[in-house]
């Protein structure tokens, strides 16, 4: 039999070879297949742009400089009327923002503890569980939030409820909380001088639970000495920042909301529109995140936990150190469609008068300055980048937690 040396010149590169050499054919392929995209793209893109220019509308974002002409019942920054279409639409995304991040942490908590409770032993706890998955992923998310925006109205009590000698209604938490039919009234933080310490202090703080509960891991894993990290991390997100907080003086107050005239003043007014959306989109993704949760912790052999117990590890620890780990690998690709799908449901706001990006780029502004197209690739492409930032940061997340093969 001859050898073959590795130093044996190799053949010429033909032109064939991108074709017939599985060393280049792949290659081959993508490069073929990007022009042609690239190619389909522009024509549309060309295509579109002589379909406008001959309506009369060429291709322009000059209308976002114009004043929006419009308010925004819910902003987080400072907003009016008179401000641009740029404005309005940067409103509406934080807005959407807002609801997505409080969707996405809320129907996580909602859906771990419903998916635990799918496995209870009681029947009747299990039996719960299964009815509240079943019965809310199987209406519409839609009809969800017009019920919940429905029961806020006709529920909850007007603000003149809370006027004269004997009111109808009052306040929770020591006068600081009113549920009212316009919407919650809550304190509002206010940051005077100094405060920026505080809250430097307390994000520092939350580098420091990370730094920790990593230090204490690669501990236990090395001495095999197990630490409170529970009640020391506590200590970490407390103690700091109250501690600067009374050092600095009290640099940051309450502004508490309190009924002037015919309607609440002073706090911060979160709408039931948004309070409607949050809690639907919440109650309704966890259901989901659930089944999730269930199917992740099922798919861990009995045989691991049953060992585990025979080595003598509690009940918290097999979890958290056998099962968990495991469990991680099928439920977080689904977390993140799930966190995509309610972020991309938010968009229903409308139907209960929520103003998001969807509301105002791709609802008001569209229809006052008649930019169809340029309205609606702003939409999508922000929907895209906020779908893409939540995959990447759910998949570098995804990376972090897997089994690690030896």
């Amino acid at each position: 039999m001859t050898a073959i040396s590795d130093n044996e010149p190799r053949a010429a590169f033909r032109l064939s070879m991108l074709i017939y050499d599985t060393r280049y054919r792949s290659l081959t392929i993508q490069v073929v297949a990007m022009v042609l995209f690239m190619l389909g793209a522009g024509w549309l893109i060309s295509n579109a742009a002589a379909n406008l220019a001959a309506l009369g509308k060429p291709l322009s974002f000059g209308f976002l400089s114009q004043p929006s002409g419009y308010d925004i019942n819910q902003h987080l920054i400072a907003y009016n009327s008179q401000m641009s279409h740029a404005r309005a639409a940067l409103v509406g995304l934080l807005n959407t923002l807002l609801v997505s991040v409080m969707g996405c942490v809320s129907a996580t908590i909602i859906g771990v503890f419903i998916g635990v409770l799918r496995l209870s032993k009681n029947w009747v706890v299990s039996r719960l569980a299964a009815f509240y998955i079943e019965g809310l992923r199987n209406v519409p998310v839609l009809l969800w939030i017009v019920l919940a925006m429905a029961i806020f109205i006709e529920t909850l009590p007007a603000p003149r409820a809370f006027r004269g000698a004997n009111p109808s209604a009052t306040m929770y938490l020591d006068n600081m909380v009113a549920f009212t039919n316009r919407g919650f009234y809550i304190p509002k933080p206010v940051f005077h001088s100094g405060s920026w310490l505080v809250v430097l202090v307390f994000f520092l703080s939350l580098v420091g639970i990370v730094v920790f509960g990593r230090w204490a891991r690669k501990r236990f894993e090395d001495t095999g000495q197990l630490l409170p990290t529970f009640w020391i991390k506590l200590g970490i997100f407390f103690i700091p920042a109250i501690l600067f907080y009374f050092i600095m003086g009290h640099p940051i107050t309450l502004d508490y909301p309190a009924l002037k005239g015919f309607n609440f003043k002073g706090g911060f007014h979160l709408r039931n529109s948004l309070i409607a959306l949050w809690l639907a989109l919440s109650f309704y993704t966890a259901t989901y995140i659930a089944e999730a949760v269930r199917a992740g912790i099922q798919a861990v052999s009995k045989g691991q936990t049953e060992a585990a117990y025979a080595l003598g590890l509690r009940p918290t620890r097999t979890t958290q150190l056998i099962i968990l780990p495991q469990a991680l690998r099928i439920i977080i690709p689904v977390l993140i469609s799930q966190y995509l799908n309610l972020t991309k449901n938010s968009s229903l706001a409308i139907a209960v008068g929520y103003m998001d990006i969807t509301g105002t780029l791709g609802g008001i502004t569209l229809n006052q300055t008649g930019r169809e197209m340029e309205s609606l690739m702003l939409l999508m492409a922000a929907y895209l980048v906020i779908s893409l930032s939540v995959s990447s940061v759910m998949n570098w997340y995804n990376n972090s937690v897997k089994l690690k093969e030896r």
